[in-house]
């Protein structure tokens, strides 16, 4: 299921994302029990709680004890509502990184706290990357990973298509933890039950699998990981060692860029 930011009317989505918009708490006469915040706040609560299908404006109303239509006051509607709870939740990433130890390791920092940021809201990644919100937030977080990644001395267009490398390498690793324990979910079956039987399976239907697929196999055998936390799931480990060691690949190759272009010199590629 992929959702589509920016969906509702323009100019009063970003009025409410830039807090320029007149409050209901600010008008004349009583003041409201509800506001924005709240209703943003109850929306990102079902999100997190029952996923992206289980949000409605009816049911974040529920939530507060109020009906739907109460809530048109302060939010026009499901599609600026998607607007705010993305660019609330992006508030949660740090704005600055210390780059004194060097950018390889704020860089670091940054995948896996954004990592960690995507498994905490998992209906984040969802929403798709074709159309960004351009709230306060988003663009905070995306200056934090400008200013670490402007420190290696790079030109700007180079940044900019780094940019878009990081993110795809973060929100990929994650969405296959967020989809794996989603699987478990729906379906009532682990993913190493999953596995286990499919495995048991594979063997009596391709006996020459061995035969077949040798380098697979090798690959299987000789690079598997060492035993690691029972408690976490089998996918979820390679996963994250997935994260770890493609992380490593991504940084290196970072620093050969950082090598070449100082070796050209001013003006260089």
């Amino acid at each position: 299921m992929v959702v589509f930011a920016g969906q509702g009317d323009a100019r009063r989505s970003m009025a409410l994302l830039w807090r320029t918009a007149p409050s209901a708490a600010s008008r004349p006469g009583p003041k409201p029990v509800l506001s924005v915040d709240a209703i943003v706040e109850a929306a990102v609560d079902i999100a997190d709680a029952e996923g992206m299908a289980a949000l409605s404006m009816r049911a974040v109303g529920e939530r507060l004890g109020r009906t739907a239509m109460a809530l048109y006051t302060h939010v026009p509607g499901k599609g600026e509502l998607l607007d705010l709870m993305y660019d609330r939740v992006l508030a949660e990433l740090p704005t600055a990184y210390d780059t004194d130890p060097g950018w390889r390791v704020a860089l670091t920092a940054w995948a896996e706290q954004t990592w960690a940021f995507y498994l905490r809201h998992p209906w984040v990644l969802q929403i798709s990357q074709a159309r960004p919100v351009l709230g306060p937030n988003e663009y905070a977080g995306m200056e934090a990973l400008v200013r670490v990644l402007d420190t290696t001395g790079l030109p700007p267009h180079v940044l900019r298509r780094m940019i878009g490398m990081l993110f795809h390498f973060v929100r990929g690793a994650a969405q296959t933890v967020a989809e794996s324990r989603q699987a478990a979910a729906a379906t009532g079956v682990t993913d190493d039950a999953w596995w286990f039987a499919r495995s048991a399976q594979l063997r009596d239907v391709a006996p020459d699998f061995a035969e077949r697929f040798p380098t697979l196999l090798r690959l299987e055998t000789e690079g598997a990981s060492a035993p690691g936390d029972e408690d976490v799931p089998y996918l979820e480990r390679e996963a994250k060692e997935t994260f770890t060691v493609g992380l490593g690949v991504l940084l290196d190759g970072i620093q050969v860029a950082v090598d070449r272009a100082a070796a050209d010199g001013p003006g260089e590629g």
